[in-house]
C-alpha cells in the first residue's frame, strides 16, 4: 500500500535532478536569445592616439599682435581610448561606431568576442551625425548584425545595450525605451533626434549596439546624460543607414543647408514685430534658387519652431538642421505679419562651386587643396575683407575652424557651412612652419 508515493517520490526525484534541455529552460528569454546570436558581431575598438602637450595659448583678437610666438615647445605623447563597434558587414569586413570613438586615432585594433583581433582603417566618419565606418584588414568569417527598422520603435519595449564599458568586454545592459526623437546637443557637435533609454551605457559603450528583443539592430549608444543615471541616448539606425550609404561612397557627409542667413533676435526687432520674447531666428537673407526661396521664406520671417521643436537662436536652428539628412524632411514654423505659417522643405546638399563663392564673398579668401594633403591654401584675399582685416595671406594653410580639423577644401566648405552665422570664428593657420590660433570677425 505503499509503493505508490515510493515510485512518485523516486519520479520526483529523477525529474529534480535531470538538466533541463535548452528547448524547455524558462531562463532562456529572448533578452538571452538575442544576446547569444548578435554578440559575436559586437567588438572592442581601441584606438592610440597622438595628444599634443603643452607651449599652446590662443591668439588675441589683434593678429599682428602675436603673429611671430611660435609654438615650437608643444610635445606630442601617445594617449589610448576604448570604445565599442557593430559588425555590419561580414563579408566586406565593415564596422559602424562612433566618430567620437576613432577621432584623432592613428592606430585602430578591433577585438572580437572570439579573441581575433585585426587593425582597421578609416573608410569615412561624420562628427555632426557622430558616426564612422570602419573596414578590418586580413579579416574573414566574420558575423554580422541584422539591421532593424527604428521607425518601428514603441515607448516602453525592452531593449538590450551591448558594448565594452570601462574596457570589460560584451557587457549586457537591458532596460527599455523611454523616449523617441530627444534632441541633444554635447561637447562633440549637435545633434537631431535620439532614442532615449534607460538601459545602462557608460564610456566605452560608445559606438556598440542597441538591440530589440529579436536581436534586430535598432540604434548606435552614442551618450549617457552627464548629471543623471538611468538615461541613454543612442542614434537611431534609420538615420545612420543614410549616413553609412554617404560614408562608403565617398568618405563623408554632404552638406546640407536650405539656403536661409540669420541672426539672433535684440530688443528692439521684437519689439518692431511686435513679439513676446526673443526666442525664434530671424531670417537676414535668402539666396535664390535654394529650398527655402522656393518654398516662399523671405527676410524679415521668424523661424521659430523647427520639425516640432521649438528654435531658440540661430545655433539652435543649426543643431536642427545638422540633425537631419537629405533624405529627410525640414518642417518649419514661421512668424509672419504676427501669423504662424507651417512649411515642409526639403533640404538640398551645397553646391562646392557655390560654397566656394560664399567663402570669398564673406570671409574674404579664396582656397585650393594643400599639396601635403593637410589642410587648405589660401589662395587669394579679398580686400577689405575679415580675410584682410584679420591679416591672412596667400599661402596661409588652414587647420582647424571652430572644432572642426580641415583635411582638404570639401571640410572648409562644410566648416563654413557650419560657421557662415557666427559673428567671430576660431582658426587654426599655419604660416611657414608655425602654428597660429587667430580669431576672425565677420
Amino acid at each position: 500500500m505503499h509503493k505508490f508515493p515510493v515510485l512518485l517520490f523516486a519520479l520526483v526525484l529523477l525529474l529534480a535532478s535531470a538538466a533541463p534541455s535548452n528547448a524547455f529552460d524558462d531562463r532562456r528569454s529572448p533578452v538571452v536569445r538575442a544576446v547569444e546570436a548578435v554578440s559575436p558581431s559586437v567588438v572592442n575598438i581601441t584606438v592610440v592616439k597622438q595628444v599634443r602637450t603643452g607651449g599652446r595659448s590662443p591668439f588675441g583678437d589683434t593678429f599682428f599682435d602675436q603673429l611671430f610666438k611660435d609654438f615650437y615647445g608643444q610635445r606630442q605623447r601617445q594617449s589610448q581610448s576604448l570604445g565599442s563597434g557593430v559588425i555590419i558587414d561580414g563579408a566586406k569586413s565593415l564596422v559602424l561606431t562612433n566618430a567620437h570613438v576613432i577621432s584623432g586615432g592613428a592606430d585602430i585594433t578591433v577585438r572580437l568576442k572570439d579573441g581575433r583581433e585585426f587593425k582597421a582603417e578609416l573608410v569615412g566618419s561624420d562628427p555632426d551625425f557622430d558616426l564612422a565606418v570602419l573596414r578590418l584588414h586580413n579579416a574573414d568569417k566574420l558575423p554580422q548584425m541584422a539591421m532593424g527598422d527604428s521607425d518601428d520603435i514603441y515607448i516602453g519595449e525592452t531593449v538590450i545595450a551591448i558594448g565594452n564599458p570601462f574596457g570589460y568586454s560584451n557587457t549586457v545592459t537591458t532596460g527599455v525605451v523611454s523616449a523617441l526623437n530627444r534632441p541633444m546637443k554635447t561637447n562633440r557637435g549637435s545633434f537631431g533626434s535620439f532614442i532615449q533609454t534607460d538601459a545602462a551605457i557608460n564610456p566605452g559603450n560608445s559606438g556598440g549596439p542597441l538591440l530589440n528583443i529579436h536581436g534586430q539592430l535598432i540604434g548606435i549608444n552614442t551618450a549617457i546624460h552627464a548629471r543623471a543615471e538611468g538615461i541613454g541616448f543612442a542614434i537611431p539606425i534609420n538615420k545612420a543607414k543614410f549616413v553609412i550609404d554617404e560614408l562608403l561612397h565617398t568618405g563623408h557627409v554632404a552638406p546640407i543647408w536650405l539656403g536661409i542667413f540669420g541672426q539672433d533676435l535684440d530688443q528692439a526687432t521684437a519689439r518692431y514685430l511686435k513679439l513676446k520674447s526673443l526666442k525664434g531666428m530671424l531670417v537676414a537673407e535668402v539666396l535664390r534658387d535654394t529650398p527655402a526661396a522656393k518654398a516662399g521664406i523671405r527676410p524679415g520671417d521668424v523661424i521659430f519652431a523647427f520639425n516640432n521643436q521649438k528654435v531658440a537662436n540661430k545655433n539652435d536652428y543649426m543643431s536642427r538642421l545638422f540633425g537631419i539628412t537629405r533624405s529627410e524632411k525640414a518642417r518649419l514654423v514661421i512668424l509672419r505679419d504676427n501669423k504662424q505659417v507651417a512649411m515642409t522643405l526639403t533640404p538640398t546638399v551645397l553646391d562646392k562651386d557655390v560654397a566656394r563663392d560664399l567663402v570669398l564673398l564673406r570671409w574674404g579668401f579664396g582656397l585650393e587643396d594643400s599639396s601635403a594633403g593637410q589642410g587648405t591654401v589660401v589662395a587669394r584675399i579679398s580686400p577689405a575683407s575679415p580675410a584682410a582685416k584679420l591679416g591672412l595671406k596667400p599661402g596661409d594653410v588652414i587647420h582647424q575652424i571652430g572644432n572642426r580639423r580641415i583635411e582638404d577644401s570639401a571640410d572648409l566648405l562644410n566648416a563654413f557651412l557650419r560657421n557662415r552665422m557666427q559673428s567671430t570664428v576660431l582658426m587654426r593657420v599655419q604660416r611657414g612652419n608655425t602654428l597660429y590660433y587667430v580669431r576672425m570677425n565677420l
